[in-house]
């Protein structure tokens, strides 16, 4: 039987890289489209069975030449998000919004069996967010668009590459205080890289219609409970400190002007809303595919590389001191 061939866009982050492995394993071929192949194609050749992974080296908005792969494809994933603005192009408008629809026509154009979008989760309340609504505004274009698409809306997605867990573990390392925005109590579901790429698979191999559903991970934490883990992980103690709104809103102005900044005035914004499944949509669960995978068993793996010893400090080498000293 003729192997499948998968179009993905973004498969260089955190998500592709746990993505591709997924479906190349299970005799899925997968184009992936990269701007820079000198700097991401080595990551991506190791991420999958030999034979089943193509590199494209391509600008999103080329749209002649995306087109040209889409004639191969028989599915297509949007990967591609961003966290911030930036003066070179990548506003929320342009990515959340005009490329999505672009993919989504192109889809309709030639006849793909599915197109996955990942969107995020929350963005129907966060109205005064220019990140959700240009989410909310490319859901609703694709959906117009091509019938054929399930979007996903993950709450935080967490995994030893990702910018979350290890961005936090790298501040409060260095930090003797932390913020606690809201005081902390905004609300996740975080979900691991794994169990969201479980549910993507299980979308395509499934050929699930549900055209919205929400991905979340096993657990419901606040931000502030997340922030406690982290430092147990990283044997650290810090002050947690509620930071007053004025405050918050002034460091946002001044963060967001760095190259890659800590925090937004519009993520500022975001974090009044809670990120857990709305009871609106089906969840992965609904669909028949839970997560399993657990915030602090699974930082647990990597948090060693943010502790005093690094890797010295793991349970391997304290149980062996542990045993000499006896």
């Amino acid at each position: 039987m003729k192997a499948k061939n998968c179009l993905i866009f973004g498969g260089s982050g955190q998500i592709g890289s746990f993505l591709i492995r997924k479906l190349t394993k299970n005799n899925i071929k997968v184009t992936v489209v990269t701007r820079n192949v000198h700097q991401k194609g080595l990551k991506i050749k190791t991420q999958g069975n030999a034979g089943f992974i193509d590199i494209k080296e391509l600008k999103i908005f080329e749209e002649n030449k995306i087109e040209k792969l889409f004639s191969e494809a028989d599915y297509c994933i949007n990967l591609i998000g961003i966290l911030y603005e930036n003066n070179r192009g990548n506003t929320f408008k342009n990515i959340h919004t005009i490329f999505p629809t672009l993919l989504a026509k192109l889809c309709k154009k030639h006849d793909l069996k599915h197109f996955v979008h990942i969107s995020a989760l929350g963005i129907n309340d966060a109205i005064d967010s220019k990140y959700a609504s240009s989410k909310l505004e490319g859901e609703n274009n694709i959906l117009s668009n091509f019938s054929k698409t399930t979007i996903l809306r993950p709450s935080v997605v967490f995994s030893n590459s990702d910018n979350f867990s290890t961005q936090f573990m790298t501040l409060l390392r260095r930090l003797p205080l932390f913020p606690l925005y809201y005081s902390g109590k905004t609300k996740f579901m975080p979900i691991h890289a794994t169990d969201l790429s479980n549910v993507i698979y299980h979308v395509l191999s499934n050929k699930i219609e549900t055209q919205v559903i929400e991905c979340v991970g096993p657990e419901v934490l606040t931000f502030k409970e997340i922030l406690q883990i982290l430092l147990g992980l990283i044997n650290k103690k810090r002050l947690l400190l509620p930071m007053p709104l004025s405050l918050a809103k002034l460091s946002a102005k001044i963060f967001q002007l760095l190259p890659k900044p800590l925090l937004t005035e519009d993520q500022l914004r975001l974090l009044k809303y809670d990120n857990i499944a709305s009871g609106k949509y089906k969840t992965n669960a609904d669909i028949g595919i839970p997560s399993k995978l657990f915030f602090k068993d699974e930082v647990k793996k990597y948090s060693f590389m943010w502790r005093d010893g690094g890797e010295f400090s793991t349970e391997k080498y304290i149980s062996n001191t542990e045993e000499k000293k006896s």
